[in-house]
């Protein structure tokens, strides 16, 4: 934690103090004494947000911080990240020696020359835009971690571009420990129902925040601002007409107290020396007789026309060049030699209209000052300073196009203006800055009656930018929009709503994505390659019935690519290709993944490489491969970084955090979850594994109630899903606490129709855990036929095929239906030692749990061993609840030994079976509940909840709350 600064206030150029927001001032401080940590300052105009930062990082500095300010402007050429690439550049000082700064920080050096010096030499040139720009999100959060304690502003983040507020959303998803991050901008001048950062983010765990939403200072502050502008001349009645103006708006208020001032000072520059006669200047009777309209456009043109020529010269450049300037820049578009240019800047100094933005450069104090002189230029005069603007800035060695465009678009010359915002966008893309494209590709696409070739080569770089972003809601919307252009050729209707499928199906895991695939396919009949790439899409569908058609797919697309042959969609081919073995439990993918081609210089073979990679992991972990799964999807992770696929990065994470539960690390692997939960709220997948995995625990704990909410919710996510595993699985664990409940006929209304859709996928080869609990139900309603036949359907499912996962689902299915004999101990036995060698702590457990009982009647002795071992298993997961079965099933076979006689005293603390039902009852279980889940009598129970409400202090339902608050004074046993 940091020391909080003092919050004595400063006096900022213009010479205002600072009124009004002590409060605010304090919360910032406040939050950023507590990184990691994001501060949100928001508000109109003119309210005082730069202000607020200034003031945060003005105290910040006097207490020995560190603070980097970056702003971002709306017109703004393309430098990748370019307002956090400002800040970062003035942070020479900061930096510690090279060797102590993470190698990745390297990606910088060429957006930061001036640091070049001071970083780690650059990495190997990327081979594409797209992993230059991962490499380079990746520096910016490596320097910032260099630098240690430091705070970052990003000024009005409204006019950011898209590859900015991308940076900052990744970076507010995974801060620095050291950074406080303070962005500021106005909420009404955001696209409506638009987040700020394009994204709605979520503060991961162990970040802190605060947001800041000023509002306009009231008549009281406003007055204090004014004495303290002009002293003894501010008499009480300037008070209520100032404000009436500014409306407690801070800037208007300062605009005006700069004109007051100002009259002030000719007052007494011209009585002095002389008797003065005429009284006090009447500030008051100046507002309230102005013949100009009240507001911040009266006082600005008052100054504007008290400066000489030069200074008017300079100003109306200022307003037409939107952007901050050097002196040479404004002189020349102004038309001044250098000696009349610097008359006229140090003028608009002089009077505040202008100031200092950065080391040489020039700008309006605020954008409502801009706009205001820009609107008192008559339009002859805005048109020749437009023309002089563009031929000035192309005459430079590297013309900022974005400029240009803007000019040639205040022109009214829309043709110049399309040809320079094409340029613009094109350097952008080329520079790696995707926002300041996309920014671009989105004003074209706006105008009417655009050429159909210029149509859709625009439409189609947006989709493909918008296809490879990281927010899937965001990116949907896009394409969705450009899809509502109706002039657009049916070919680029067809590029464009392939992008949003693969979207659909790919993040979104919504299968509803290949209908629109599907209509692609047909849209780019005359593009064979592309049409190809829709049907291999396509190929990978199995919901409905689809899967029959998968090779079908395949052939077809084959067949498009001998006719237009393509590496890349050859590539994507051969991925569908092998995801499909996969799928069918081919032992053939092994070998052939091996020979995929991991070093391609070609970006797009690599990334049909990293998608098939992630694909053929995912599905290992469903065979129960699950070693071949941990190195798939970590490659495939680190190829996803390469190929700048953000989406499968984020796939392969989630994979991996699924692996870990499966292995039976089931506290860490709730805390990851929760973690990549914040990183990727929007990703379907994520919420299907994550819900899984906590009602697994929650049954295995005999929470009931949660495991079959969060069941409901994952059957529910799985629904719309592209793969059938997803509800299968649901299905599988809902029914399974069904019959834990005794009620076989709901576990059978789950069951049947799951069983429908097993079959008609055929998609015997991934282990859902569905057959053999179909089978227990089957066989607890009196159903063996049924039983029977699922389990010869799911054998011949198997026939050579290398699925250890189901198969050792297949051989509790067969112990299942043999009952107790030497053919059931034998197929548990045989489950039990695959999931052993898969490597499934929790699932061997149970069907060791099967195999004892079913040898309890044969062997007596190894079954009681074997029934220890599980419960030992499950007690060591923390599974309370299947661990209490195996200690009544040690009980109801005869099996159970008493300890030695004499019991612990436990006192005022609770027992370990105390602690049991404490846990239950903290989850809303009844006393029935409670004796389910842990066998006991009602009676028994009545006791421990007695106990438990006395030891603890608290009525039935506290105990959540009690407990935590006893937490370790309890001895355990």
């Amino acid at each position: 934690m940091r020391n909080v600064p003092g919050q004595g206030g400063t006096r900022r150029a213009g010479g205002f103090a600072f009124v009004g927001r002590r409060d605010e001032l304090g919360v910032v401080l406040s939050a950023l004494a507590c990184p990691p940590v994001i501060v949100l300052i928001e508000g109109e105009a003119g309210i005082g947000k730069s202000r607020l930062a200034y003031e945060a990082a003005a105290a910040l500095t006097g207490a020995g911080g560190h603070v980097l300010t970056g702003l971002c402007h709306p017109l703004r050429e393309p430098v990748p990240f370019g307002p956090v690439i400002d800040a970062l550049s003035k942070a020479a000082r900061l930096l510690p020696p090279v060797h102590q700064i993470p190698r990745t920080a390297g990606a910088l050096a060429t957006l930061l020359p001036d640091l070049a010096d001071l970083l780690p030499a650059p990495p190997p040139p990327a081979q594409d835009a797209g992993e230059e720009r991962h490499r380079r999100m990746q520096g910016v959060r490596s320097f910032l971690t260099a630098l240690g304690p430091v705070t970052l502003v990003v000024e009005d983040v409204h006019w950011a571009d898209e590859g900015t507020r991308e940076l900052l959303l990744l970076l507010s998803r995974d801060m620095p420990e050291e950074l406080g991050l303070v962005l500021t901008f106005r909420g009404g001048d955001l696209r409506p129902g638009s987040p700020l950062l394009g994204a709605a983010f979520q503060r991961q765990p162990g970040t802190a925040g605060a947001v800041v939403h000023l509002a306009p200072l009231t008549e009281q502050e406003v007055w204090e601002l004014a004495r303290d502008a002009l002293g003894e001349d501010a008499d009480a009645a300037l008070g209520r007409p100032l404000y009436e103006r500014s409306a407690g708006v801070p800037l208007v208020a300062e605009e005006d107290l700069i004109t007051l001032r100002e009259k002030v000072r000719r007052k007494a520059a011209a009585t002095a020396g002389a008797e003065a006669t005429d009284g006090p200047v009447d500030l008051a009777a100046d507002l309230d007789q102005a013949e100009l309209p009240h507001g911040l456009r009266e006082s600005l043109t008052a100054r504007l026309l008290a400066l000489p020529p030069a200074g008017q010269a300079m100003v109306e450049a200022a307003a037409v060049i939107a952007v901050p300037a050097t002196e040479p820049l404004l002189a020349q578009v102004a038309q001044l030699d250098d000696e009349a240019g610097t008359e006229g800047l140090l003028a608009a100094l002089d009077c505040s209209i202008l100031r200092e933005s950065g080391p040489a450069h020039y700008a309006f104090r605020h954008a409502l000052a801009q706009q205001v002189v820009y609107q008192h230029i008559p339009g002859p005069q805005r048109t020749r300073l437009h023309r002089r603007a563009i031929t000035v800035l192309e005459a430079l060695p590297t013309a900022p196009l974005v400029q240009v465009a803007h000019h040639a678009f205040a022109l009214g010359d829309r043709d110049a203006w399309l040809e320079k915002a094409e340029a613009a966008a094109a350097q952008a893309v080329a520079l790696g800055d995707a926002g300041t494209a996309a920014t671009l590709f989105h004003q074209i696409l706006a105008e009417h009656d655009l050429p159909a070739e210029v149509r859709s080569r625009v439409a189609i770089a947006l989709a493909l930018i918008a296809a490879n972003g990281v927010d899937y809601t965001t990116d949907a919307a896009t394409l969705r929009r450009i899809l509502q252009d109706p002039q657009l050729s049916t070919v680029t209707r067809g590029e464009i709503r392939l992008a949003l499928g693969i979207l659909i199906t790919n993040h979104g895991s919504d299968r509803a994505g290949f209908q629109v695939i599907e209509q692609a396919a047909e849209e780019l009949a005359e593009r064979p390659a592309r049409a190809a790439r829709a049907m291999i899409a396509l190929a990978i569908n199995e919901q409905d019935g689809a899967w029959r058609r998968a090779w079908d797919w395949m052939h077809r697309a084959e067949a498009a690519l001998r006719r237009d042959p393509d590496p890349a969609m050859l590539a994507a081919a051969e991925a569908t290709r092998l995801t499909l073995m996969a799928r069918e439990g081919d032992p053939g993918v092994w070998s052939a993944v091996d020979r995929l081609p991991r070093q391609s210089g070609d970006i797009e073979i690599l990334r049909q490489t990293t998608r098939a990679l992630y694909n053929i992991g995912d599905l290992a972990l469903e065979l129960g491969h699950d070693r071949r799964a941990e190195a798939l999807l970590t490659e495939s992770r680190v190829l996803a970084r390469r190929a700048d696929i953000a989406y499968l990065e984020s796939y392969s994470r989630i994979d991996l955090a699924r692996l870990e539960g499966l292995r039976g690390n089931w506290e860490t692997v709730e805390k990851r979850f929760a973690t990549l939960a914040y990183e990727y709220p929007d990703i379907a997948m994520l919420r299907v594994e994550q819900t899984m995995l906590i009602g697994l625990i929650a049954a295995a704990r005999g929470h009931r109630r949660q495991a079959m909410d969060q069941y409901r919710a994952a059957a529910a996510l799985g629904r719309a899903q592209t793969q059938v595993t997803t509800p299968l699985r649901a299905a599988a664990a809902l029914a399974a606490t069904r019959l834990a409940e005794g009620d076989a006929d709901q576990a059978w209304a789950l069951v049947e129709p799951a069983v429908a859709v097993l079959r008609g996928a055929a998609a015997w080869a991934r282990a859902t855990g569905m057959v053999p609990v179909a089978v227990e139900t089957a066989l607890a309603r009196g159903d063996r036929g049924f039983a029977e036949a699922l389990a010869d359907d799911a054998e011949d499912g198997l026939r050579d095929r290398d699925v250890p996962a189901a198969t050792a689902e297949l051989h509790l299915a067969r112990g299942l239906l043999h009952g107790t004999s030497e053919q059931a101990v034998e197929h548990f036995d045989r489950a039990r030692l695959l999931w052993a060698d898969i490597g499934r702590p929790y699932d061997h457990a149970l069907a060791t749990e099967r195999f004892a009982i079913a040898l309890a009647q044969s062997n007596p002795h190894d079954a009681y061993a074997r029934l220890e071992e599980a419960m030992a298993r499950f007690t060591q997961l923390g599974a309370t609840y299947d661990a209490a079965r195996c200690q009544n099933t040690l009980r109801s076979l005869g099996l159970f030994r008493h300890a030695s006689r004499g019991r612990h005293g436990y006192g005022d603390q609770l027992s370990p079976r105390e602690r049991q039902v404490a846990e239950l009852l903290a989850h809303g279980a009844t006393n029935r509940d409670i004796a389910q889940t842990l066998f006991l009598s009602p009676r028994t129970v009545e006791t421990h909840v007695a106990n438990v409400l006395r030891k603890l202090g608290a009525a039935r339902k506290d105990v959540g709350e009690a407990l935590s608050a006893a937490g370790s004074a309890d001895t355990q046993a």
